[in-house]
Parts: C-alpha cells; structure tokens; sequence
C-alpha cells in the first residue's frame, strides 16, 4: 500500500532528453545524421558539433540555426522553415525505429526514483520541449507499455511552443499536477532546463548529462553526476533538500547548489 506523500515534496517534474536517458548523444544525433544521408545532404553533425548546438532548444530550431552557416541551402527563409519541418518530422521517425531497433537505457536511477514516487504517492509530470512522439517511444522503451499510468502530467512540445530557458512547460506541467511551485522539485540536465524550471519557481536537481558534463549550474538544489552517484538519490534525501533549501524567490536561487 502507497503511503502518503511528505507535505513538502508533493510532485517530481522530469525533464526528458539528458535527464531520463543519454538521447541526444546516442539518439537525436544519430537520427539527424540518418536523415541529412536520406536527403542527400552532404554534412554529418559530430559529437562536439552537436554538443555546440544543443545551446539551441527544439530540433528544428537546431537545424534552422545550423542552416545559417550552411551553403548552397535555399536562400528563402520559407523554403528553409519548410526543409526543416521535413528534416525534423523524418528525424523524429529514425529515431523511433532507433529505440525500437536498440533501445537507450535510462540512465542509472531514473526508474527506481520513479517507482519510488509511484510507491510512495508523490505526483510525477514530464516537462519536455520535444515532440510526443520522441517521449512516447523512449517510456515505451523504458518504462513499457503502461509508462503513461506513472504520470499525472505529460507537458510536452506541441503544448509548450514556448521552448526552455522558456517557463512554460514547467508552468503548465505545475497547472496540470494542481501543485504549487514550492512543493515540488524538476530534474534537469542542461543550464536551459534549469533556467526553465528556475523560472517557474521550482527547485532543481541537476544530473549532468554527457554534453553538460563541466558546466555551472548556479542556483540547482543539488548537482549530481547521476541519480546514483555517487549515492543514490531517494525521496527522503530530496525532502531533506527541498527543506533546507536553496529558497527559490521569484526564480531565483539564494543559495549555491550542494554536490550530492
């Protein structure tokens, strides 16, 4: 039987590329390169290239942004809006086949943390700028078939167009669970997901993902290399966190983040 959820931890929002399993790396990147062969374009994004270019959020703003320095692409900017929409739906599918074909791993504590919350009644939502479909295959993959019973909540991009250091999907993922900011702690990867959760008013545990395995994350709860090192991270560690602080005021950290 579930026991009740402590009253100051009421909900966990989750960020999914970086956070829930390794996708940019060993999965967008990869699918990208698969569909710039299909369509005859003669460039392959690197790991540090790619790296370079998750500092934009969103696949298609990703691609956009690559195109400005590209020759030889339509000079229209219709033209070049369109080949990225095509682009990126056919990413979108490669990387589903991906998943199916070999599956990512999530990363090391993710699900047992999400089992915990379920165990234990604290509300989960993912908070996600990628596409529904992107999410669906991975916590098909990860999770199984039943992966959506463990979420209250599912903000995804085709409902937040507003995308990270963006608030939005936090806030609307916040609207949906019914919870209020202080009740709850994001888990993020990337310096734009904290801010985003930041400026939601949401205190953040970041585990550092491959890309962002060096960079500050000023004003996390706690930083973590992953959700088991170099302990694991519980419910109760995270309540003893979001009790001591940092106190999150108008978005803004007071405190630096401890290292877990």
């Amino acid at each position: 039987m579930s026991r009740a959820a402590s009253p100051g931890l009421r909900a966990l929002v989750w960020d999914v590329d970086g956070t829930l399993a390794e996708t940019e790396r060993d999965g967008h990147r990869v699918a990208f390169n698969l569909a710039f062969k299909e369509f005859g374009l003669p460039w392959r994004w690197d790991s540090v290239t790619y790296g370079r270019l998750l500092q934009v959020t969103g696949g298609r703003e990703r691609l956009l942004h690559d195109f400005a320095s590209r020759p030889g692409l339509p000079a229209d900017a219709g033209e070049r809006e369109r080949l990225a929409a095509e682009l990126h739906r056919r990413k979108n599918a490669i990387y589903a086949t991906l998943l199916e074909s070999r599956g990512i791993a999530l990363r090391p504590g993710v699900r047992e943390l999400i089992e915990a919350g379920c165990a234990e009644g604290v509300a989960q939502a993912i908070a996600t700028t990628t596409s529904r479909a992107n999410v669906e295959a991975l916590l098909r993959h990860g999770l199984g078939a039943d992966w959506r019973q463990r979420f209250a909540a599912v903000v995804c991009a085709e409902d937040a167009p507003a995308k990270k250091p963006h608030p939005q999907a936090y806030l609307l993922a916040l609207q949906q669970l019914g919870c209020a900011a202080h009740e709850a702690i994001a888990i993020e990867d990337s310096p734009n997901g904290l801010a985003a959760a930041r400026g939601a008013g949401i205190a953040t545990v970041v585990t550092r993902s491959a890309y962002f395995a060096r960079q500050p994350f000023d004003g996390a709860l706690a930083v973590c290399e992953d959700l088991c090192t170099p302990q694991p991270v519980s419910l109760d560690r995270l309540r003893g966190w979001l009790q001591r602080g940092p106190a999150i005021t108008g978005g803004a950290a007071q405190a630096p983040a401890r290292r877990c």
